[in-house]
């Protein structure tokens, strides 16, 4: 079993591009298909935390993340404890989609089931099956007054 402090740091840190998966895309070339397809995914996966769905909320990550992890329980426990304002988010609003690190970076002020404003860093990847979320990145608002 994985140790909760390395399943919470896995998502904390920044992945580096892999070979092994389908290159991203430069934030130039994003279509508004690409754009809508990257809120939606993320919106699903909200939607699938609230419902403690963890099978569709798994279904969402990244193949490194599902590998990480394994089940999808194993990631819903992971998401419960350590990222309370993404599992059970009172508002969610979506911000710039920027290129981070070569990685693009899809920002989404959280508004948490405490009622704490916190940045939700949401880094992208295109694969085989469309966007999934390849990490996520908890930080403190941009806009603390929401």
């Amino acid at each position: 079993m994985i140790p909760r402090r390395a399943l919470l740091a896995a998502l904390l840190l920044p992945w580096p591009a892999r070979a092994e998966t389908p290159a991203d895309l430069p934030l130039a070339d994003l279509t508004p298909s690409d754009r809508d397809a990257i809120a939606a995914v993320i919106e699903s996966q909200i939607a699938a935390f609230r419902a403690n769905d963890a099978q569709a909320a798994f279904a969402h990550a990244s193949p490194m993340i599902q590998a990480l992890f394994g089940t999808p329980d194993r990631f819903l426990a992971m998401v419960r404890a350590g990222y309370p304002p993404v599992h059970r988010p009172r508002q969610v609003a979506f911000g710039a989609l920027v290129e981070r690190d070569g990685r693009l970076v899809q920002k989404v002020e959280l508004i948490g089931p405490d009622g704490a404003p916190a940045l939700a860093l949401y880094t992208m990847l295109r694969t085989a099956e469309g966007w999934r979320i390849d990490g996520c990145m908890l930080t403190e608002s941009e806009n603390p007054s929401t």
